[in-house]
């Protein structure tokens, strides 16, 4: 069946510059960018300005959960925009109340707070644990290194990344790191201070790192022991993007205990709104009315238009079964990364991750003879080599490369990836 995309936008002489141009004169630089000007995209393709086709297997950073362009969530926009856009927070609207519901179906009993962005849901958390340990004087939440939790000040505080830091000194306190998957470590940082326990189920930025099951097993057994909230971090992981609509469900299936594993608290956002502005944290029973009136409030949080997509894409998901293709698609690509790192080790170390939420690790640059002599780390030059074959990815760190595609990838469009990925590291290997 011939794929019908939409038609692309006049080109202009020079385009690409003059973009770029608007960008440099009236943005302000605090992105590092790389050198492409995208126009339109449609599914699991984006094309840029002079009409060239990118496989996205990045996925806006784990954003784009229908792809683009998709046409339910374009439908959902403007049937909403028909009827209400925005009224504030002081009044109800159904959107909201529902989606709210539906998001507690999926974890567990509860309530749902909305914000704008992932970086907001998480400084949801921080202030509820605040307000939990409050009366005893404590306030200190304990994070694993290499973690990440947004560019807010307290963000970058409780990020377990120094990068993160610079510049921006001192750091807001409460914050102390402890490393991942170490439950000992954990234990063993507890201060009189140590209100709470912030950590992702699968590490993104920190380089594609799923917790163990006796790691979430261990923190909510001594959470419970030492009166502490274990939050979890779904910003990146979570969405149905390693298989089930959170990634502790996914880490613990079939382990003894698991289905009885509860967080007390989940951020998400990203794939939530599939590329529309939306964050939200839950908050387990108990706790739920933690955050009286007063305590918390947005402005654009939850707002008719962003509840309305983010409940269309809830439906397309379970409709189209896309847990099911996340983990049945990515149980085969990180095969397939894993036969191309047994191939030319040379190249690639190994492959993990879970679902569509996968990374590949490169040798150290220095033992890449093609990568050496750059100041570019070797994910960000295989990310380039990438670029000029016609795939997008992102880099984690210095030596991994992170697929964050849709959630309806198909197989062809997978197969096709793979493809140039190995012909790049073949490339490499020469």
């Amino acid at each position: 069946m011939k794929e019908i995309l939409p038609s692309p936008p006049p080109l202009v002489r020079n385009q690409h510059e003059a973009v770029k141009e608007l960008f440099h004169t009236h943005v302000v630089p605090s992105y590092g960018r790389f050198d492409l000007v995208f126009s339109h995209g449609a599914g699991s393709f984006v094309y840029d300005v002079a009409g060239k086709r990118y496989l996205d297997l990045g996925g806006g950073i784990a954003v784009c959960a229908l792809g683009h362009a998709n046409a339910e969530i374009t439908q959902a926009l403007v049937a909403q925009s028909q009827k209400l856009v925005h009224v504030s927070n002081l009044y109800y609207h159904e959107p909201q109340g529902r989606l709210a519901q539906q998001l507690a179906r999926l974890i567990g009993p509860g309530k749902v707070f909305f914000s704008n962005s992932g970086a907001e849901a998480n400084e949801g958390l921080y202030k509820l644990a605040r307000k939990f340990g409050h009366e005893e004087g404590r306030f200190e939440i304990l994070t694993a290194v290499n973690s990440f939790h947004g560019r807010t000040l307290a963000g970058i505080a409780a990020t377990g990344q120094d990068k993160v830091k610079k510049g921006f000194e001192p750091m807001v306190a409460g914050f102390r790191h402890v490393p991942f998957n170490d439950l000992p470590a954990a234990c063993a940082a507890l201060s009189p201070a140590t209100v709470a326990i912030l950590i992702e189920g699968i590490q993104g930025e920190g380089g594609i790192t799923p917790a163990t099951p006796e790691y979430l097993l261990g923190l909510r057994a001594w959470c419970d022991e030492k009166k502490l909230l274990l939050l979890l971090d779904g910003v990146q992981c979570g969405h149905f993007r390693s298989g089930r609509f959170q990634s502790f469900q996914r880490i613990l299936e079939g382990v003894p205990g698991g289905d009885r594993f509860v967080p007390d608290g989940v951020s998400m956002a990203k794939s939530l709104g599939g590329g529309f502005p939306i964050g939200a944290f839950w908050v387990r029973e108990p706790f739920a009315d933690l955050l009286g009136a007063g305590t918390h409030a947005t402005t654009f949080g939850g707002t008719p238009l962003a509840c309305a997509v983010a409940l269309k894409i809830l439906e397309v998901i379970e409709r189209e079964r896309l847990a099911d293709n996340a983990r049945s698609l990515g149980a085969w690509l990180l095969a397939e990364l894993q036969r191309v790192a047994n191939a030319y080790p040379q190249v690639l170390k190994g492959a993990r991750g879970l679902g569509l939420m996968i990374g590949f690790e490169l040798l150290e640059k220095e033992k890449i003879p093609a990568l050496a002599a750059s100041e570019k780390s070797a994910a960000l030059q295989f990310v380039n080599r990438l670029h000029e074959a016609g795939v997008l990815t992102i880099p984690s760190g210095n030596q991994v490369v992170r697929l964050l595609p849709a959630l309806n990838l198909t197989r062809m469009q997978a197969e096709e990836g793979i493809a140039i990925i190995e012909r790049v590291v073949k490339e490499l290997a020469t």
